[in-house]
């Protein structure tokens, strides 16, 4: 038996170089050993007197997609996300009423998940867990990314009693691989010492944050109403939290918030990024900090679209969630892609670039996000070296342009063949 395998497809798309028609990729323990033309690749392990098997595709071979937000432990429920919504209050009664009538397995949800995940060329993902018997979904699965612990719901007094020593207990009871990461839920469901301090204990810790951000509209700038600088409410006997900081006048917005508490940095990515306006943006950019757009589950909610377009003129780092099945009608990340392209394009991005660069946020731009674009196990393209995550998507092949364009507006619910760490964890042909 050869311990090399060669998948070889009609064109294959390695993000980190040009597209290659008639391309294929040599897969040995798990990683990449060559990546080009087919005719190439063959030549090459023939030299090197390597033999090999070869898994031929007629569609597109790309990196295995980075799904950049979920909830797999609310996969049961769909009935949720069903609905529509008229904004995140509508859907949180929705949510809140099926969430506390308990009954939900909780880790067979998530393992339900983490399937979909792997049936729709899904090969990572920031799962945000908010039940510990959601916790080992991507270890069990065998899938890469983050599992993050989320932390909600505490008060400052309530923290500074227990907060560290129970979030400490729930992130070492948490399995490995893949890595563990910290969620602090979102600006206006924790008080202003815990999202101070959590931060810090992900660094101490060497973890990856992510964070809601920007995706209710009770987090957006509202110049009009501000009474007073951010800098001086953080003075006062108001700061407390995000909420109290609001109440009095602070018309600023929840990420210029979270850039005063130090929560942003190339470390965390944000989820959303909603209600977000030039300033917000520039902050994302200048903390070199990504953002995981969710398109479907905002819509599905009831709220604005995220400014994709601006996202893309601007040069923030951007990559793709699903959100979870409570607020979204898939875990099919070429579903959002699409989704998207559209908006971008109502949105007067006219570059001809885009379903390239939606592409590369759904692949690289996770990957990024999460902190698995670089080093020894690095995910998110098709390069020498690089752990072996790939999926084939069956469209078809005619320019390279026209194919990328293709995989973008029309891929999703046509991946054929799900690989992570070399080894075959999905296809149609079995």
């Amino acid at each position: 038996m050869s311990d090399v395998v060669v998948w070889s497809a009609g064109m294959v798309i390695p993000i980190t170089a040009p597209s290659i028609l008639d391309g294929a990729v040599a897969v040995r323990d798990g990683r990449i050993e060559h990546v080009g033309a087919r005719d190439w690749v063959v030549e090459t392990l023939t030299q090197r007197g390597l033999s090999f098997t070869e898994r031929h595709f007629d569609g597109v071979l790309l990196p295995g997609l980075v799904n950049a937000h979920t909830h797999l432990q609310y996969t049961g429920m769909a009935s949720v996300g069903a609905g529509q919504y008229r904004g995140f209050d509508d859907w949180a009664r929705a949510f809140d009423e099926v969430y506390d009538a308990g009954g939900l397995d909780w880790g067979g949800d998530a393992a339900a998940g983490a399937r979909l995940l792997l049936a729709s060329g899904t090969t990572a993902a920031a799962d945000v867990v908010t039940d510990a018997a959601a916790a080992s979904a991507l270890h069990d699965a065998g899938l890469h990314g983050v599992a993050y612990w989320e932390v909600m719901s505490w008060s400052n007094e309530e923290w500074r009693a227990r907060g560290e020593r129970e979030v400490s207990a729930s992130l070492d009871a948490m399995p490995t691989p893949p890595a563990v990461g910290i969620s602090p839920h979102a600006p206006y469901s924790l008080d202003a010492e815990p999202l101070l301090d959590l931060p810090d204990m992900a660094r101490r810790r060497g973890m990856r944050i992510h964070i809601h951000l920007g995706e209710s509209h009770s987090e957006a700038e509202w110049s009009e109403t501000r009474t007073t600088a951010l800098a001086d409410l953080w003075k006062s006997e108001h700061s407390s939290s995000f909420t109290a900081m609001r109440s009095r006048g602070g018309g600023f917005s929840s990420t210029q918030f979270v850039d005063q508490l130090g929560v942003l940095g190339p470390d965390c990515h944000v989820a959303h990024g909603v209600y977000m306006r030039a300033d917000d943006r520039r902050r994302l950019r200048a903390r070199q900090t990504a953002v995981a757009l969710c398109p479907r589950s905002n819509h599905v909610i009831g709220l604005d679209a995220p400014p994709v377009g601006a996202y893309l003129s601007e040069g923030n780092m951007i990559a793709v969630g699903t959100d979870s099945l409570s607020s979204s009608p898939s875990l099919d990340l070429l579903e959002d892609v699409a989704f998207l392209f559209d908006l971008a394009r109502s949105q007067g991005y006219e570059d001809q670039d885009l379903a390239r660069r939606l592409l590369q946020a759904a692949t690289l731009g996770g990957a990024t996000a999460m902190g698995l674009a670089t080093g020894p196990d690095r995910l998110g393209q098709l390069q020498s070296g690089a752990v072996a995550d790939m999926c084939v998507v069956d469209v078809p092949v005619t320019s390279i342009v026209e194919t990328i364009d293709t995989v973008a507006r029309h891929g999703a619910g046509r991946v054929v063949e799900t690989i992570v760490s070399g080894r075959v964890r999905y296809s149609t042909s079995h």
